[in-house]
């Protein structure tokens, strides 16, 4: 059958080779489908519907806004998300200043102090502000305000989850300068605050916006940090979790995820418009600014990045404790009483194990899809159109909350009729949600690396006549290493930490360590919570560390030639 069927594609006019790479990029565009934009469809239909399936069109928006108990979750969002972008983007722009324009010492370790939040589930921080400023909390008469529990909690939890993707950014933004610019500048004897104003702010404009909005969205849609530690402050993201979970009012849960997804959408739509428009900060001339020595600036920007790294290094530190203390504030003795799981609600050690399953899984599946539907994007000449419909359903996860992917999945591969509902309550369903909401970064990244790759590679093939999946395999793939290496940490890193987009997925054979801080948590366990929560961080440094030794042994050997 096969071979008939490649026959026949030959007399139509196109060749084994070009009948394949359409197959493929049809595979990824149907693949997205399924797995994005299909569910998202289904959960907007159910939000038209009734309990019974009925269409009754805008009912349940209108009996949404009538309700100001509800309503009030979408200021309480946009409260939290304003005060958060605040916060992390004014902290991160003067801390990637002082890593990037300044002659202070230490950089290396400030930078890697920054990191810890990234290997963190975002549970932790918030379980970490409860024990130092909660009702039995070590600095509780440090805090300014009545009560952790609220607005002040969530932000303060956001802040410390928050900082190190705009510091990305923005060391980014900071290190594509001209020093041409600062030299003409000092020989016109300009002051420094108007140089700041005139060449620093419109260098790093750009890579500022997109901060400005990757930190807006990100907590916006945060579920974790304001489940744990909103107390009565409702926003978006737990109203979907207490209208499925604590009501089984699915239908409203689908209301809200529409609502919690339009600020999502409109800010990615802005960002991407932003970066469209955003032009070249350094041209062929350029020369590398290599920052000067000030010492009262540099003293003062070394005290600023240490407080920065107290706070990082006092909220991971207070985890680490509180998950030894045998039980607090009663008994201060340190044992390991809190990490015996079995003991406690979520799943005990399984759902750890499961976690690692799910990672495993999650990196090694996901990194060969994401690689394969890049290069067939990027390097692949056939069917243009869908080659872009390609690129546009690979860039919308980023725009979706995890909380309304994982009710979307709940919507269309619950249904009977679906053929795909086999999927349902197992580790695949797990493994693919988790593949598609961090897909855009590991898109991304990859398209990033094959672009760096001259397309000269795919056109000699083609006149050796060599297949183009034999380039890929000996060409393509050994140049674009580095980026495969990273796609697949960032996947286990994340699939171990993510709590929002599985939350609603899971059965009993399939709980997840992040799922189980959850609910040890809302069962009383607080200890035992952060005892897993320093887990699976620890667990994600471990990754991080293996990762690093194994790319630099594969390195040394497959990338020798950049060294020359």
């Amino acid at each position: 059958m096969m071979s008939a069927t490649l026959s026949l594609a030959a007399k139509r006019g196109f060749d084994t080779e070009t009948w394949l790479q359409r197959l493929i990029v049809a595979a990824g565009v149907l693949f997205l489908l399924l797995a994005l934009l299909v569910p998202l469809l289904t959960m907007l239909v159910k939000s038209l519907q009734n309990g019974a399936g009925e269409y009754i069109g805008l009912s349940n928006f209108i009996a949404y806004f009538s309700n100001p108990a509800l309503t009030e979750s979408i200021l309480n969002s946009l409260n939290i998300a304003v005060w958060t972008t605040l916060i992390v983007v004014s902290t991160a722009f003067v801390f990637a200043y002082a890593l990037t324009r300044s002659g202070m010492v230490g950089k290396k370790g400030f930078r890697l102090l920054t990191m810890l939040p990234l290997f963190a589930p975002s549970l932790l921080p918030a379980l970490s502000m409860i024990y130092l400023f909660g009702n039995q909390g070590i600095l509780k008469d440090w805090l300014p305000v009545d009560s952790i529990y609220g607005p002040v909690g969530i932000v303060m939890g956001l802040s410390f989850w928050a900082f190190p993707h705009a510091l990305m950014i923005l060391i980014t933004a900071f290190s594509n300068s001209d020093a041409r610019l600062y030299e003409a500048a000092k020989s016109m004897k300009t002051p420094s605050w108007r140089v700041f104003l005139t060449v620093t702010l419109p260098s790093v404009r750009y890579g500022l916006i997109n901060t400005i909005f990757v930190i807006f969205t990100l907590t916006i849609t945060d579920f974790g940090v304001a489940k744990v530690i909103g107390g009565q402050y409702n926003v978006l993201a737990t109203d979907i979790y207490k209208q499925v979970v604590g009501q089984q009012n699915f239908q409203m849960g689908a209301v809200v995820s529409v609502i919690l997804l339009l600020p999502a959408l409109v800010s990615f739509i802005v960002e991407r418009r932003v970066q469209r428009h955003q032009s070249s900060q350094l041209s062929a001339r350029a020369v590398p600014l290599q920052p000067n020595k000030a010492p009262l600036r540099d003293a003062l920007l070394t005290l600023f990045c240490t407080l920065v790294c107290g706070f990082l290094l006092l909220v991971v530190g207070m985890a680490i404790y509180a998950s030894f203390i045998t039980f607090w504030p009663y008994n201060m003795a340190l044992s390991f009483n809190n990490y015996r799981f079995d003991m406690m609600d979520g799943g005990g050690w399984a759902s750890y194990f499961n976690s690692l399953q799910m990672s495993a899984w999650a990196a090694v599946i996901g990194t060969a899809v994401v690689f394969l539907v890049a290069y067939m994007s990027e390097k692949i000449k056939p069917m243009p159109t869908a080659r872009k419909l390609l690129q546009l359903l690979a860039m919308l996860p980023m725009a979706v909350p995890g909380i309304v992917l994982g009710l979307a999945y709940i919507f269309f591969f619950n249904q009977p009729n679906n053929p795909l509902n086999l999927m349902y309550g197992t580790m695949a369903i797990l493994v693919l949600n988790t593949l598609v909401h961090f897909y855009t970064v590991c898109h991304l990244t990859a398209v990033t690396s094959l672009k760096q790759i001259d397309n000269e590679f795919e056109a000699v093939s083609a006149s050796l006549k060599v297949p183009f999946y034999t380039t890929l395999r000996r060409v393509t793939l050994p140049l674009a290493l580095p980026s495969v290496l990273d796609i697949s940490v960032y996947l286990f890193v994340n699939a171990m930490t993510t709590v929002s987009a599985v939350v609603f997925l899971y059965s009993a054979e399939t709980t997840l360590a992040s799922v189980a801080v959850l609910h040890m948590d809302e069962a009383g366990d607080t200890a035992p919570a952060a005892a897993m929560a320093v887990l699976l961080m620890l667990t994600s440094l471990a990754a991080k560390t293996l990762h690093w030794l194994i790319s630099h042994q594969i390195l040394q050997r497959t990338q020798r030639w950049r060294q020359r």
